[in-house]
């Protein structure tokens, strides 16, 4: 008895009957709706990264005490990381349980999936659709710690050199100011780099760099925008 014969023996003993063809087609729409569904929550976990990377001044790394490790970990919500991972891996699974997805490596697939998820959040991100996802998201779940309390949490240690929050008024040499923890300071920023984007003015938010000269003075070194990184600075007050 050949191996057709004997295939087709088991058939019989074991009275197998073929399964329509529109389980098939159900099960393989299945797999890449689960698939485009993956990609898209991933795509939207990037672009929440991406827009917390954005919120922690890289860019200031050599000045600053902290590593980047430690302003990942104090600034990106460990739950939109776990998103990514999660949703990366049903991404992978879907396409590979598809009906091509055996033509695919698991390694090529990680690729795939990685790179349209980071393509897709990218242009999320840019739209500023990550912004409104990240307050929605902090505003809906109570328990959730949003990047604008971590990123005050590490913009407000005085003793360690980070200061920020509200300029109240502005003299020659020194402003008024008052942190987003409430208390009052006096900022000397004679000397200070001053980003051009912003400017020294009642109502402006900023953070800042320097060292704590006593309980409620602060000497600035660094004086940025509240908002995301930037690139440029020039030395001393702006004009």
């Amino acid at each position: 008895m050949d191996n057709a014969e004997k295939i087709i023996e088991m058939i019989r003993e074991k009275e197998m009957k073929p399964k329509a063809r529109w389980r098939f087609t159900i099960k393989d729409s299945l797999s890449w709706a689960a698939f485009i569904i993956a990609v898209l929550f991933g795509a939207l976990a990037f672009s929440v990264i991406l827009f917390a990377i954005q919120q922690s001044d890289f860019s200031l790394i050599a000045h600053l005490s902290h590593s980047i490790f430690e302003l990942m970990l104090g600034l990106i919500p460990l739950i939109w990381i776990i998103f990514l991972v999660v949703f990366l891996v049903i991404a992978i699974f879907s396409i590979k349980n598809s009906r091509k997805g055996y033509k695919f490596t698991s390694l090529s697939l990680a690729g795939f999936c990685t790179a349209l998820s980071i393509l897709l959040g990218t242009l999320f991100f840019i739209s500023g659709g990550a912004r409104w996802l990240e307050n929605t998201f902090a505003t809906k779940v109570r328990q959730y710690e949003s990047i604008e309390e971590k990123k005050t949490k590490v913009w407000t240690i005085p003793e360690d050199g980070y200061l920020s929050g509200i300029i109240l008024s502005v003299g020659d040499t020194t402003f008024k100011m008052e942190d987003f923890n409430g208390k009052s300071w006096t900022v000397e920023f004679s000397e200070a780099d001053i980003v051009p984007s912003i400017s020294i003015v009642d109502g402006e938010k900023i953070k800042m760099t320097g060292n704590m000269t006593s309980g409620d003075t602060f000497k600035a070194d660094k004086i940025l925008p509240w908002g995301g990184f930037q690139h440029r600075y020039h030395g001393g007050r702006d004009k």
